[in-house]
């Protein structure tokens, strides 16, 4: 399902030797460039972005081709990720896609992550991998997005004070220490916010520790502690398409009614062991407590209530060896093995207009992940680049349920699913600044344990929905100028039995099989220095993703553009104006509902200080200037016809950082 950050792209970019935004790895032991690899491949550096908040993923993910990051303002549902169409299925959080940090899966042994748990301040690199290259990552691939951070390189005292509209203020305290071997870092942020509308407050608080440790001169030890607790995340719930074009500021009438909110306590641990000479291995363990209220009774003896009491944890395991064979032309083959599990302990009960009432679900759900893998990189030629790899993953899905009472059956089920896939590029450098390259992949999917979990009969695992496989097509060029760097890609993507929503009401989703859907698309992403104070990146998405019958695929914008220009005005001060455009979404199977295109505006301003022996940094941010009314996310498939999340009007942030180094 997750592949190792050495088996494809994207490794040990923790190390200050690599530089991340022009390096990506193939494998430990042979970095290559972007441009050199045969895959469409985004590689932003994070001080690129506009300065933000840092408390929505989609803040790291702007001017990224073939990304739809869904920004749904609404702090119990999450951040939805969609590349080139994978995910849009999500009705929270992540799904198609695989997540990494430094190398750490994101997501679990089933294919389903949450972006919340990320400390968004840490990364300094972010990578998406799009296409069949992606496809080796196992279970779940319809892409992978990996974040990047470095070790820390000198001692010091970070403070961050940030404050915004809506009376939302965050807090961030990081102290770094270094020596010879040694470096260590404690971050700890604070969050308060009201949200844009009512019931939508929010309250997290985040902890981490890192600790880098060179055990010789050639082996590196990372161990990483997180504890990110949301102990009040109010959901003020979707809007019926009517509602939303009469005041998109107002709140779900049952949100209320039933006091619809959600707690999430986070904690993750992992140890990795990198080695220079070309091997790693990577442990974790974690666990994961949600408590969360829908906006309905739930009283149904077989409905499984409506107060979720989920308690999760995850183990696993990830390792890797890169041999070089002694041929006259480079070739490296990285071989590896990937174990992973997790436990649902979960729990449903009625929800008594917002307080806990009588057990309604009582089960376990256990998944159990393995996989072996393996990347070939041959240069056969100078200028040319091969890239072979093969993943064979085995998903073991079970669930023992123990709510067994008169008029509810034993619903205890299994499902074991299981495929090889496979990807191979080539990548052609026709002279110092043109590279050419063609990928063809083969992938598959499996649902999640929570999608699995409902059926329409409303009884037990549902076993009938299988997984989904994809075949995938892409060509492309790549630009690498003194001045310009750009990269258009065509891709084709036919993927059999697409896991989509079967229908949505009121927090409950159920998914089904539904057969063939058609993916094709154009991306363009460039990056101009049009001259020393004035810069332009920009990234365009054309994307059709339709079923075999002609509807679109709901959930998916056909039409997206970013663009940031950026004017260097004096040394270390930058003004941006940043337009987002996206295309209009269908939000159900059969095309009746349509959330409206928009265009955004936003202005960004930046700007470094030194005052005596600090680093003062302010920044200043204004979203949506023209305080335009959009959704910003729909919900698919929505039974109750409450399918639009409302995107924020105009908002005013506001920060500074202080840095003292020793």
């Amino acid at each position: 399902m997750f592949v190792s950050s050495h088996l494809l792209l994207l490794s040990t970019l923790a190390s200050a030797s690599v530089a991340v935004d022009e390096v990506i790895v193939v494998n430990q032991s042979k970095p290559r460039t972007a441009q050199e690899t045969p895959a469409s491949i985004s590689n932003a550096d994070v001080s690129e972005q506009p300065a933000g908040l840092r408390i929505d993923a989609a803040e790291l993910l702007k001017g990224l081709a073939g990304v739809q990051a869904d920004s749904r303002a609404n702090y119990a549902q999450d951040t939805r990720i969609t590349l080139r169409g994978f995910g849009a299925r999500s009705a929270f959080g992540v799904r198609g896609i695989v997540l990494q940090l430094d190398g750490i899966p994101l997501s679990m042994p089933d294919g389903q992550a949450q972006t919340s748990s990320i400390l968004l301040d840490e990364p300094e690199n972010v990578q998406v991998i799009r296409g069949p290259l992606a496809t080796i990552y196992g279970n779940s691939a319809g892409g992978m997005v990996q974040w990047f951070s470095r070790r820390p390189d000198t001692t010091q005292l970070r403070v961050d004070a940030m404050a915004g509209s809506n009376a939302t203020q965050r807090q961030l305290l990081q102290g770094d220490w270094v020596d010879d071997s040694t470096a260590i870092r404690v971050v700890g942020t604070r969050l308060r916010t009201d949200g844009p509308r009512d019931h939508n407050s929010a309250e997290r608080d985040q902890l981490a520790l890192r600790w880098y440790q060179d055990l010789s001169d050639s082996v590196e030890m990372i161990v990483r502690l997180d504890d990110n607790n949301a102990p009040h995340l109010q959901d003020p719930g979707s809007l019926s398409p009517d509602d939303w074009r009469a005041d998109p500021t107002q709140t779900f009438g049952g949100a209320t009614r039933f006091n619809t909110r959600k707690a999430i306590h986070h904690q993750q641990m992992s140890v990795s062991l990198r080695s220079q000479d070309g091997w790693h291995i990577n442990s974790w363990k974690g666990w994961r407590d949600i408590e969360q209220y829908l906006p309905f009774p739930g009283g149904d003896i077989r409905g499984s209530g409506a107060v979720i009491d989920l308690r999760r944890s995850f183990v696993g395991v990830d390792a890797s060896y890169d041999y070089n064979w002694e041929f006259s032309q480079p070739l490296t083959t990285t071989v590896g093995v990937h174990h992973a599990e997790q436990d649902d302990r979960r729990f449903g009960y009625e929800n008594n207009f917002g307080e806990r009432g009588e057990l309604r679900r009582n089960e376990l759900g256990e998944v159990t992940q393995q996989a072996i893998y393996s990347l070939t990189d041959w240069r056969p030629v100078d200028d040319l680049t091969v890239l072979a790899g093969l993943r064979y993953s085995d998903v073991d899905f079970g669930v023992d349920d123990y709510f067994v009472v008169p008029n509810n059956p034993d619903d205890s089920g299994a499902q074991r699913q299981h495929a090889w896939s496979w990807s191979l590029g080539l990548n052609y450098q026709v002279n110092d600044h043109w590279q050419v390259f063609i990928a063809r992949g083969n992938g598959f999917e499996t649902a999640t344990l929570t999608e699995l979990a409902y059926s329409n009969t409303e009884t037990g695992l549902n076993t009938e929905l299988g997984a989904a496989y994809n075949q995938q097509l892409e060509a492309g060029v790549k630009w690498q100028g003194d001045s310009l760097q750009a990269q258009l890609t065509a891709f084709r993507i036919d993927t059999t039995d697409e896991i989509v929503v079967d229908q949505s009401i009121d927090g409950r989703t159920t998914y089904t099989n539904a057969g063939l859907t058609e993916r094709s698309g154009i991306e363009l992403e460039a990056s101009w220095f049009i001259s020393d104070n004035w810069n332009w990146r920009t990234a365009a998405t054309l994307l059709e993703a339709n079923y075999a019958s002609g509807e679109r695929l709901p959930g998916v914008a056909e039409r997206q553009l970013y663009s940031q220009l950026n004017w260097d005005y004096r040394p270390e001060q930058r003004l941006s104006v940043i337009t987002e455009y996206r295309g209009d979404v269908a939000a159900n199977d059969a095309n009746t509902v349509i959330a409206p295109s928009h265009t955004l505006w936003h202005l960004n301003w930046r700007a470094t200080y030194s005052i005596a022996q600090w680093q003062v940094s302010p920044w200043v941010n204004l979203h949506n200037v023209t305080d335009k009314a959009y959704v910003g996310s729909v919900v698919v498939n929505q039974g109750s016809g409450r399918a639009f999340e409302p995107g924020t009007g105009r908002e005013l942030q506001a920060g500074v950082q202080f840095n003292r180094r020793w």
